[in-house]
């Protein structure tokens, strides 16, 4: 009886202890795991899911995992076995299954960690605990942190890991310090060393980024080669296109030579016909007159012809009636449509009458007037060449032109007279008029009245000036493109032009200034020749044509200009400043352009090595053909001439270059074929034997370098 309530009074006192030294463990938990911890920032919770993510390994079957609150999380596979592992923690006699544990009671299959990287369960009253399994980490040199379970990397390269260096062999990660580490430091722990596999393996993902980075820069460099053979062929498919053209450009010449070359063989055998047959007609007639005689005579027994008869019910047959023959003066030939009368020492229109004729050339003669009458017998005729005669205006009949006013008439020459009119009532269907080299002063408000379809006007050569001529006389012309006011007395642009002119000639006259709205109306031009005039560019105002999107030639040579004028069309192509007095080149004065000018001409000017610079032809390096720079006052070639990508022709002869560095005309063109053909350096002062073997070779052919004779010095 006494023994029995001894082991109930010892019992009772066991499980008041427990009792409050739960109590007092629940209240102290979270500060006496932080302390553990040695200061980390990890909560319970963090510690408790830690716990829970661990793979602990038990014989038996699934075991659920519970939190200390006694609620179940999930269900782990196993833990170590209760036979493989000996807790020494002490089991009191509690109830049936449960376990104690640091004096706390645990629940059957309960889950704690009584310290950081160790996990126990309850199993059926016996403790079973392990410690937790770190994963295997992909370095050689590892750290353990205060509290942590589990190292971290020390940030070293896998170069150091694939080849198995020790940690004793890498430098300090901290520094150069060869200290040992203070206990609060984090712990440096060599990991063991890797398996042959896993080397093998990180080698062999190595091997496959070298590989996937060769085939990258493999297609890269395919891509590239596929461009540059891509550009190659464009740009030989362009030069055979020129090529082309050149051929057939010389094809058309030589047609058109022959062509000449036969029409004037064929006009020379017309006339030897034309004579061979005028002589067998005097030959003729001089037979039928003697036959006439002899009839007259009677000597001659000469037969009629029998007619056949007429069957009845049919109309007699008309009678032939010849038409009369036409008759010219002497020098005067007549072929098919056509009459000629070239230099035949006439002093009037001849008489003719002949409604088929076509073409009356008169050109050469001493005709010094036009009567009423002269086109009477020719109403049909399209073209009239009065050319270098000695018409006046007041020979000239106002009814001159009236019987082919309202006919065909689409050609009438008279250049090299004595007009100074212009002739009255002229037919309203010409279509080119050209009246150079006369004396015309004046052009009056209705001297082009009617002549609504005239397409070409050509008045060089005469006395007429921007005071004379009236801005209302090119009203009418509608369709007026082509027009030369070449050599005559113009200070300025003529006024009034009519929107449709094309191709304006202005070439020896005084004009000193292009002011704005000289070529406002006229948006159509497209060529404009101001050669040997008296403009400097300071006088071309800024807006006179720079807006203009058809003018692509501009011919300003010989005139007084300095330098290349700025401000040139946007559209500009064709620039021609020959025999100026132009010093430099401006920088940007070709950027604004587009497509970009293509041909640039400055011979025989005062541009020196001060005068070009890199941006002198800035914008134009992807489209200069031709640029001619000869007889000016280079010392060296000028820079930029090596970027043109597409120069043909380069001309850089008669200048006083003795500086020939190696990549000044042909450069790395980033691997772009060069379409330079000719080159001329002659009667410089270049060492022909100093230049490099590689300074031309990126012209096509070394035939068309031209470099002989160079001066002396």
């Amino acid at each position: 009886m006494k023994i029995t309530a001894t082991v109930s009074l010892v019992l009772l006192v066991n499980l008041v202890l427990i009792l409050a030294h739960n109590e007092r463990n629940s209240s102290r938990k979270g500060p006496r795991r932080r302390g553990r911890e040695g200061g980390s920032k990890r909560t319970s919770s963090a510690n408790d899911r830690r716990i829970r993510q661990s793979k602990v390994r038990h014989s038996g079957s699934a075991v659920p995992l519970v939190n200390d609150d006694g609620s179940i999380v999930t269900v782990i596979d196993s833990y170590l076995g209760v036979d493989e592992f000996e807790s020494s923690y002490n089991v009191l006699p509690v109830k049936k299954g449960h376990c104690m544990a640091n004096g706390m009671i645990m629940y059957d299959k309960a889950v704690w960690s009584p310290k950081p990287c160790i996990i126990c369960l309850c199993n059926s009253g016996n403790v079973a605990c392990d410690e937790i399994a770190c994963p295997l980490l992909p370095c050689q040199k590892v750290i353990r942190t205060a509290g942590e379970c589990c190292p971290v990397c020390t940030g070293l390269s896998s170069y150091s890991l694939l080849n198995n260096k020790s940690v004793d062999d890498s430098p300090e990660f901290s520094g150069d310090s060869s200290e040992p580490n203070d206990p609060s430091d984090p712990i440096i722990i060599a990991q063991s060393p890797r398996t042959q596999a896993e080397i093998d393996h990180l080698l062999w993902m190595e091997e496959q980024e070298i590989l996937e980075e060769e085939q990258r820069l493999h297609k890269k460099e395919q891509e590239r080669k596929r461009r540059r053979e891509t550009r190659r062929r464009e740009e030989e498919e362009l030069r055979k296109m020129e090529e082309e053209e050149e051929e057939i450009r010389k094809k058309i010449e030589e047609e058109k030579c022959k062509l000449e070359e036969e029409k004037r063989k064929k006009e020379e055998q017309e006339r030897k016909e034309e004579g061979k047959k005028k002589k067998e007609h005097e030959k003729k007639e001089e037979e039928e007159e003697e036959e006439e005689e002899q009839i007259l005579r009677g000597d001659v027994f000469r037969m009629l012809p029998r007619r056949l008869p007429v069957p009845e019910g049919l109309p007699p047959p008309p009678v032939e009636i010849p038409s009369p023959p036409v008759s010219l003066p002497p020098g005067c030939v007549i072929s098919d449509i056509t009459v000629s009368c070239i230099n035949a020492k006439l002093t009037s229109i001849p008489s003719i009458v002949d409604p088929e004729l076509k073409s009356l050339n008169l050109a050469g003669n001493a005709i010094t007037a036009i009567p009423a009458e002269a086109f009477n017998g020719v109403p049909n005729l399209e073209w009239i060449d009065l050319s270098k005669n000695k018409i006046t205006s007041a020979g000239i009949d106002p009814q001159a032109f009236k019987v082919i006013k309202k006919l065909k008439a689409t050609r009438l020459y008279m250049d090299a007279n004595l007009l100074e009119q212009i002739p009255p009532e002229l037919p309203s269907t010409l279509e080119e008029l050209r009246i150079n080299e006369n004396n015309l002063s004046s052009i009056a408000e209705d001297s082009f009245q009617g002549l609504t379809i005239l397409f070409t006007l050509e008045l060089e050569g005469n006395k007429l000036n921007e005071a004379t001529t009236s801005p209302l006389a090119f009203k009418p012309l509608k369709r007026l493109s082509y027009l030369r006011f070449g050599r005559n007395k113009f200070r300025t642009v003529p006024q009034g032009l009519p929107p449709s002119i094309e191709e304006l000639y202005l070439e020896s006259n005084q004009i000193e200034e292009i002011s704005e709205t000289a070529f406002n109306k006229t948006t159509n031009l497209n060529i404009i020749v101001l050669r040997n005039n008296n403009i400097d560019e300071t006088r071309i105002a800024p807006l006179a044509w720079i807006n203009h999107k058809n003018l692509e030639s501009i011919d300003l040579s010989y005139n007084k200009l300095h330098q290349v004028p700025s401000f040139l069309p946007r559209s500009l192509v064709h620039l021609v400043l020959v025999g100026n007095q132009i010093e430099g080149i401006p920088g940007y004065v070709f950027a604004h352009m587009d497509p970009g000018i293509e041909y640039l001409y400055l011979s025989y000017n005062k541009l020196d090595d001060d005068g070009i610079d890199s941006l002198s032809f800035f914008g134009a390096y992807r489209s200069l053909r031709e640029v001619f720079l000869d007889y000016n006052n280079l010392k060296t070639i000028p820079s930029g001439i090596a970027e043109m990508r597409k120069l043909h022709f380069l001309r850089l002869n008669n200048n006083k270059i003795s500086n020939f560095p190696p990549d000044s005309i042909c450069n790395d063109f980033d691997d772009e074929d060069s379409s330079l053909v000719t080159l001329r350096l002659e009667n410089n002062y270049i060492n022909t034997r100093k230049i490099s073997p590689t300074a031309f070779s990126c012209i096509q052919s070394y035939s068309s370098v031209v470099l002989k004779p160079q001066n002396v010095k």
